[in-house]
């Protein structure tokens, strides 16, 4: 009921509005159910090992008194040094963020099978390691940092655009991630990276009622009411990252990517946007944290600064990328930046392409969508 009281002034009242309130109470119910489960099952296997080691501890106090937070204690002790980076951020999203296999894969652009020897991999070693899961403190804290802030950016990710079922966005994931960033950032409050990651969870929470029109279907950023826009939200996001900048130093690559979402928040209309500081700020971002998937947003706002021809040279550079072999966003950016140069029948093949790769329903009756009107553009032509 709550959720339609905000959304329905704005979006009108949905055609069966019962099985809206149904569909929304289920899903709500769903991830809290899952969110208890997870936390079940965080015990049963970090304690475990706890239990073997020293009988009779109870964790919980430490980690109250040290964290202010159980989850946020869980995933710090979880986020193990000797592990390798990749293995140990893998599997503290499956033990304790509750993100599947599948999902983890997709965060990390990797098979699915390679996701799931990595997580029994990092099981076996803590196991032969004889690894006693305590609090980390002072350096050793400090060097688990940026896995725990992987792992909240992870999770965060997974609930803005979920990576398969019936909903585009799960709020509940978003919501979880905001508070352990938020805790973080009282924690530790001379990091700019911390302060940078809350600025861009923020900002990006804020459009998450305007990313889903009435029936649940996605709504594109440039197609969103921004008054919709959770304007508390960015003002709290614009306040991080401006303590991520007072903090000094070059800006990490969670600032910068909240500088770049401050853009959009800035601007009161998509025409507003400013893409050429977006580029700027994308260039920065591809030479401190190269990635394709850096490069293709880079791609994306080259074309929206400089002219769709200029974004799909880019894009084109990426194709024989193998990481991004099986990632539907490639297509699906190819295939818009083909249509605005007029090239219907191609765009339409890589709208197909797009959605036969994505296990997201609402985000593949999008991309089909997309792909019918290129061929009816083509007919019309």
């Amino acid at each position: 009921m709550v959720a339609a009281l905000e959304q329905w002034p704005a979006s009108g009242v949905p055609e069966k509005p019962g099985a809206w309130l149904m569909a929304t109470a289920t899903h709500r119910a769903t991830d809290l159910v899952r969110r208890r489960k997870t936390l079940e099952r965080k015990y049963e296997e970090l304690g475990r090992d706890v239990e073997r080691q020293d009988r009779g501890t109870d964790l919980d106090p430490g980690i109250d008194e040290e964290f202010g937070d159980e989850l946020l204690g869980l995933i710090f002790m979880a986020c193990h040094p000797v592990l390798a980076k990749d293995a140990r951020i893998a599997l503290t999203l499956r033990v304790l963020g509750g993100l599947t296999t599948e999902e983890i894969a997709r965060g990390f652009l990797v098979p699915v099978p390679s996701i799931a020897q990595r997580i029994v991999r990092a099981k076996r070693t803590l196991t032969e390691a004889h690894i006693r899961f305590e609090i980390p403190s002072g350096p050793e804290r400090v060097a688990r940092l940026a896995s725990v802030l992987e792992v909240i950016y992870l999770i965060f990710n997974e609930g803005h655009a979920a990576t398969a079922g019936e909903d585009w966005v799960r709020p509940a994931l978003c919501d979880e991630a905001l508070r352990l960033g938020r805790i973080l950032a009282e924690l530790v409050p001379t990091e700019p990276e911390v302060h940078g990651l809350v600025a861009l969870m923020e900002i990006h929470a804020s459009r998450l009622s305007a990313r889903v029109g009435p029936s649940g279907e996605p709504v594109l950023l440039l197609d969103q009411d921004r008054a919709r826009w959770d304007g508390l939200l960015i003002r709290r996001g614009l306040a991080a990252l401006e303590r991520a900048e007072s903090l000094g130093g070059a800006l990490g690559p969670y600032a910068l990517q909240a500088a770049i979402a401050a853009c959009h928040a800035r601007a009161t209309t998509a025409a507003e946007t400013d893409w050429p500081r977006i580029v700027a700020l994308y260039d920065a971002l591809a030479q401190l944290a190269p990635s394709p998937v850096i490069e293709l947003n880079r791609a994306v706002a080259v074309g929206m600064a400089f002219g769709p021809a200029a974004g799909l040279d880019l894009v084109d550079a990426l194709v024989p990328e193998p990481s991004l072999k099986a990632y539907h966003l490639l297509p699906a950016v190819r295939g818009d930046l083909l249509r605005k140069l007029g090239r219907s029948e191609e765009a339409r093949a890589e709208f197909e392409r797009a959605a036969s790769l994505t296990e997201n329903v609402r985000e593949r009756k999008l991309l089909e969508r997309r792909a019918a009107e290129c061929g009816a553009e083509r007919i019309a032509g």
